[in-house]
């Protein structure tokens, strides 16, 4: 995806939140929110001498951004939030199978018992729309780990993605370009979570992808680049001029 929209003429900057690969680890400090993860993008932004960006979140990024969206609208040119949630009540839940998976962990924090277990939540994620490609997939949870394997770091941003419905509750009052992409066969965040984001942000646009779960599977990551790019091309298009 990142390769895409290099293709297209973007400059991406991809960065690990805290607490994640090879950002700081936060086991010394006390909890932390979406709202503080909010301010550390902004923060890197600073530090790239990054004034105003096309903001791309999926999942808890999608929340982070949307955050980022209410207190910084100044700092973005557009919002696309991917398979994320507004976190309001009364949304579907995952399915059972998929929050038990969410619940379990891996019998060891081996290298190989880890691949395994995190192979099977990844299976449960799926886009039942392509072929699960078992063997890509082991290849990059193994690349992940070995990069930095923080389950400890993921089990806290957990909780802060948990405790985030009360900061999100005011998004009717962003007013940055949203682009909201989701999948039709999302079991972690069924398409209602994707639908209430598009309807309660004004001017929101959404797009549907059928067959897409919770995952990049696929020809998702094509799609979605596609997607991003025409509404991009669409927002920045000067206005038409009156023929004389």
């Amino acid at each position: 995806m990142i390769d895409g929209f290099v293709a297209a003429g973007f400059h991406v900057v991809a960065f690990d939140n805290r607490d994640a690969g090879l950002s700081q680890n936060c086991a010394d400090r006390a909890p932390y929110s979406l709202r503080d993860m909010a301010e550390d993008t902004v923060g890197l932004m600073d530090a790239l001498a990054i004034d105003r960006a096309h903001v791309l979140g999926m999942s808890m990024g999608g929340m982070i951004l949307q955050l980022i969206a209410l207190h910084h609208p100044a700092r973005l040119l557009s919002a696309t939030i991917v398979m994320s949630s507004s976190r309001a009540d009364g949304l579907p839940q995952a399915e059972p199978e998929v929050q038990e998976l969410l619940r379990s962990v891996p019998p060891s924090r081996q290298r190989d018992d880890v691949i395994a277990h995190e192979l099977e939540a990844a299976r449960a994620f799926q886009s039942p729309r392509w072929p699960f490609d078992s063997a890509r997939r082991a290849t990059l949870i193994g690349r992940a780990y070995d990069r930095c394997y923080s389950p400890d770091g993921a089990s806290r941003q957990y909780e802060a993605m948990m405790a985030a419905a009360s900061d999100l509750a005011g998004i009717e009052a962003i007013d940055t370009p949203t682009l909201v992409v989701h999948g039709t066969q999302d079991r972690l965040l069924p398409p209602a979570h994707g639908r209430d984001i598009a309807a309660r942000i004004p001017g929101a646009e959404m797009v549907e992808i059928h067959g897409m779960g919770h995952d990049l599977e696929g020809a998702v990551p094509s799609l979605i680049v596609n997607i991003v790019n025409r509404f991009v091309e669409r927002i920045t298009m000067p206005p038409c001029m009156p023929a004389k």
